[in-house]
């Protein structure tokens, strides 16, 4: 347990870094250039107008040329809510299917389609179930210029709503600023340091397409990192910033969206297979054995201190990152069971991908093979 507890401290000393040092989008709005908000949507009649409605709301210093909806292959009411603002509001327009092209996953595919039908200088790809705050299109635009990127993302704020939600969604923030530098991307232009988050993507124009734009990440489930990657080998900057206060997105609104979700991200998210086995690993050898320790020792009527210590480590890092980012802190008691299940779910995806149909996901089924 030593080992362990060793470990549960290093991470825990990334997890405060990242919360001291990680800056969010500043609050400037100076002349910004205009923007086309560009929103994939498939099958999502329920939050489409929510998305297009704060994107027009949002836009106070009349930066948004436009809000492109690209209906991919909706068997729902998607194309006619869009087809209804679109009467409502000369700035959206509704961007009909495509046929999607052998090689490439929908998401991908789905905003190479919006980005050839956009006008504006700026790029912002938004997911349906984004929503944005005042300013934002403006304060994104004026904090790409300030800091001198021509990709920005906005890691969004999470709202959740049921008890299943503020226990198990903050794991995705736990997982990436526990093991994620994010204070050092800002200075480092390394490709392994690009961080995107696909909610909320600010793109200029031009370098979007000399750079391939999608097309380059046409295969990959996590698109968004794998573009901000992309970007960064090129010699172009990309940054990550805190869009707490630009963005907030409800990801998953119950437990069986959460799961396949969960399987989405968690195995397509490494590039080798030994990465991903010793990310399981480490979680379950960081957050889960020592309370397992701590409960052996218990039942013999002793105390495991060393394994108590990383216990406690743990409960600690879930701590600071709910402090940071707002998350509810009664449910950092929880955190064992949480990373139990969320392993269970890259398991899943893992045994999904390698002898099953693959992982599904709005309706469609992707088989990912990795070396």
């Amino acid at each position: 347990m030593t080992v362990a507890l060793l470990v549960a401290l290093a991470l825990l000393a990334v997890a405060v870094w990242n919360a001291l040092a990680w800056p969010p989008v500043g609050t400037r709005t100076d002349e910004a250039e205009r923007v086309s908000i560009l929103i994939p949507a498939r099958n999502e009649e329920r939050e489409i107008e929510g998305a297009v409605n704060t994107a027009l709301r949002a836009d106070r210093h009349g930066v948004v040329a436009e809000v492109l909806v690209y209906d991919d292959h909706s068997s729902d009411r998607t194309a006619a809510v869009v087809a209804e603002l679109a009467r409502r509001d000369p700035r959206v327009r509704l961007i009909p299917p495509a046929p999607l092209r052998p090689g490439w996953c929908g998401k991908p595919f789905a905003c190479a389609q919006l980005a050839e039908q956009a006008s504006a200088p700026w790029l912002l790809f938004l997911d349906a179930d984004a929503r944005l705050d005042a300013d934002a299109p403006a304060r994104l635009v004026a904090e790409a210029r300030r800091q001198g990127a021509t990709l920005l993302s906005a890691w969004p704020a999470l709202d959740m709503r049921s008890t299943a939600e503020r226990i198990f969604m903050p794991l995705l923030n736990f997982v990436v600023f526990t093991l994620f530098p994010a204070p050092l991307s800002l200075t480092m232009p390394r490709p392994a340091l690009g961080l995107a988050h696909g909610a909320c993507l600010l793109a200029r124009r031009e370098e979007y397409q000399r750079a391939g734009g999608h097309a380059r990440v046409r295969a990959e489930l996590f698109e968004d990192t794998a573009l901000a990657r992309a970007w960064r080998a090129q010699g172009l900057r990309s940054l990550c910033l805190d869009g707490r206060g630009i963005v907030r997105v409800r990801m998953y609104d119950s437990v069986r969206a959460m799961w396949r979700g969960f399987q989405k991200i968690l195995y397509p998210a490494f590039r080798r297979e030994t990465s991903f086995w010793a990310f399981c690993a480490l979680q379950v050898f960081v957050y889960v054995a020592p309370w397992v320790a701590v409960a052996v020792a218990a039942s013999r009527g002793a105390l495991d201190p060393v394994a108590g210590a990383a216990a406690m480590a743990g409960i600690a890092t879930r701590l600071v990152l709910a402090a940071r980012f707002r998350h509810p802190w009664w449910s950092a008691a929880l955190h064992p069971a949480a990373v139990s299940a969320m392993i269970a779910a890259a398991l899943s995806a893992w045994w999904r991908c390698r002898f099953g149909a693959g992982v599904e996901w709005r309706g469609r089924r992707y088989r990912v093979a990795r070396p």
